[in-house]
């Protein structure tokens, strides 16, 4: 199994998704139409822990020449915000704005329409994601205390530096702007990093 780069919204939607029981939802998940497909798929890349774009989808399901076919992307497309609006698809924000939409299954067990139950993930497949993704969240908290740790120590050394500069009786402008300007930089990529956790 893969594993992708996940933010902490997106492993508390996972971990959402992969608890959830059966779903009722207002369109027919049959398969071998197109909304069945496009689903199956989705959740392929998501028990690998990935968010897919459209073209990751496409590409997936009909190979590189349909995933470069714009008229096949904007078609496709179309079916996905209709599973947006029943509930089946979630399309996520952007990491980038020139990014592709990316989408999730909301859940991966539903009951269409006409009253089926469709599961797109065995019970075994949706416990070994949960592993996985604990694993991968244990990782991250790690990284992410580390790194923190790492820029309170140099938000702290720099602001001291300052200070110590300052206090001098002849002033050496360079260190205090160089201290000073680590100290800013830092901070602010403290408080992004305080942000996402």
């Amino acid at each position: 199994m893969s594993q992708h780069k996940l933010v902490q919204s997106e492993i508390q939607f996972l971990q959402k998704s992969l608890s959830l029981d059966y779903k009722n939802t207002n369109i027919r998940l049959r398969e071998g139409e197109y909304q069945y497909t496009l689903a199956n798929v989705i959740a392929s890349f998501q028990l690998e822990l990935h968010f897919p774009d459209v073209k990751d989808i496409v590409e997936r399901l009909y190979g590189e020449e349909k995933a470069n076919d714009i008229q096949f992307i904007r078609k496709i497309q179309t079916i996905l915000k209709k599973m947006q609006k029943s509930d089946i698809v979630q399309i996520l924000p952007k990491k980038k704005p020139w990014d592709l939409q990316r989408y999730a299954l909301t859940c991966f067990k539903f009951q269409d329409v006409d009253k089926n139950f469709v599961t797109f993930a065995t019970e075994s497949e949706i416990k070994q994601a949960q592993v996985t993704l604990i694993q991968q969240q244990t990782s991250t908290n790690k990284v992410s205390k580390i790194r923190i740790w790492i820029l309170v120590l140099i938000v702290s050394a720099s602001y001291m530096t300052s200070l110590w500069t300052l206090i001098q009786p002849i002033v050496n402008p360079i260190i205090f702007v160089l201290a000073f300007s680590v100290a800013v930089v830092c901070s602010l990529m403290l408080g992004k990093a305080l942000s996402l956790t």
